[in-house]
């Protein structure tokens, strides 16, 4: 499965190029994710809902992510994994912030 690092993970977010995909559970999603993206656990990922968009799936660490970009691009959609996950998007400087717009920080 393709990967992509956060830094260009984060320009391609940032430029609307692609939309970031969290496939955490809620309970992770609530303590800290990144501005912007869109929260689909990865038992809830719909592929349809994707289709014609460039995505870039996500999670702590990066394996969950995986899997759910494998499951992206087989039903066809442009889908790359944010390589190290969100632990790799904050160490190198992208933001995590929960629902009401607070610091956000991983578990």
């Amino acid at each position: 499965m393709s990967a992509i690092d956060p830094a260009d993970a984060r320009r391609r977010v940032e430029s609307g190029e692609a939309v970031l995909v969290d496939v955490r559970e809620p309970d992770e999603w609530a303590a800290g994710h990144a501005p912007g993206a869109v929260h689909r656990p990865l038992g809830d990922l719909d592929p349809a809902e994707f289709a014609g968009r460039s995505v870039i799936t996500t999670c702590r660490g990066g394996g969950r992510g995986g899997r759910a970009a494998e499951t992206l691009a087989e039903a066809g959609v442009d889908a790359v994994s944010l390589d190290g996950g969100l632990r790799a998007w904050s160490e190198h400087g992208g933001a995590l912030v929960r629902d009401d717009g607070s610091p956000g920080a991983l578990d």
